[in-house]
């Protein structure tokens, strides 16, 4: 199934400022919102569409991740939780003059719409919900606050399923967890562990601890995606007569490529299932070599002689 696309949800093009994206959520959302289309199911869910496309497009590390894999890459790495974890509606609202205290925006969100049960937001799954803890005039239900871990990973180490052991700090004193880190797992994506946050000053629930995974720099691979590149160099006389060359892949395996004659300079090589994991299907990605030419900048009699013979030959 497609992923939805946020940029023509919000018609604008994706090199549109951040200003941009916000002018044109503010225009759309103020023309949806649900105070204005009482009881209208297609203005509700173009507002919720629209809401959601603004959650990922104004955060810069979201957008990236969103940018870098597409809709449909995006939609299988990213649950609505994940989209709309960090987002502070109630501030947004206000901001755009919506009306009513955050509390009021909340409540439409969760009675409104033309009635509790019509909504479309069920309970226990809207993305909103985490949001609203706390505005409902009960302090105690909020939850303590949410921490956050970076947590970084070489390229070699995405290459299977590791359990690390991570230590972090909570309210003054040193805490030490277990966290399963998934082959495969995107540059920026945060691993979720429920209750190991900041405790409530409120008597709720403990916060959530969000492991946020770096890729390192390899001096090797670049990653794109699931995709991984490479760049090798052959002689002038390999390009044109052809050649073998060897090629090892993230996992250490040494792998023969056949270099054909005639092979331009920038030219890339695709090894099929030798990038890195898909994180949530089966199969891997693939390692894209790409072949420089050297040129001698220096030439002896011998090599300066057959260089002007080939030249005289058209060569």
């Amino acid at each position: 199934m497609a992923g939805k696309d946020y940029y023509q949800i919000l018609g604008v093009s994706k090199s549109a400022s951040p200003e941009e994206i916000k002018k044109a959520y503010r225009k759309l959302a103020l023309k949806y919102h649900p105070d204005r289309n009482q009881g209208d199911k297609t203005a509700e869910e173009k507002f919720k569409d629209l809401s959601e496309a603004y959650a990922v497009l104004s955060d810069p590390e979201k957008r990236k991740q969103y940018d870098m894999f597409g809709a449909e890459g995006f939609h299988r790495r990213f649950t609505q939780e994940d989209i709309f974890r960090g987002f502070d509606f109630g501030d947004i609202f206000k901001e755009f003059g919506f009306g009513g205290s955050s509390h009021n925006i909340f409540g439409q969100f969760f009675g409104g719409f033309g009635g509790a049960g019509r909504s479309g937001f069920r309970a226990g799954r809207s993305p909103f919900e985490s949001s609203a803890r706390g505005f409902g005039g009960h302090g105690r239900e909020s939850k303590g606050q949410d921490l956050l871990y970076e947590l970084p990973m070489s390229l070699e180490e995405l290459c299977e399923t590791t359990n690390r052991i991570i230590s972090y700090q909570v309210e003054g004193r040193e805490e030490k967890v277990s966290i399963k880190v998934p082959a495969g797992i995107a540059d920026g994506q945060k691993l979720r562990l429920a209750g190991k946050g900041n405790a409530s000053p409120y008597g709720g629930p403990p916060g959530d601890l969000y492991v946020k995974i770096r890729t390192l720099e390899d001096p090797v691979f670049r990653r794109d995606g699931d995709d991984l590149h490479t760049k090798r160099r052959i002689k002038f006389s390999e390009a044109v007569l052809g050649t073998e060359i060897e090629v090892t892949t993230i996992d250490k395996k040494r792998l023969k490529l056949k270099i054909p004659p005639g092979t331009q300079n920038h030219a890339k090589f695709r090894l099929k299932g030798y990038g890195l994991p898909h994180m949530k299907e089966q199969g891997r990605g693939d390692c894209l070599v790409e072949i420089g030419i050297d040129v001698p900048t220096e030439l002896n009699v011998k090599q300066r002689a057959l260089v002007e013979s080939l030249a005289e030959a058209g060569l």
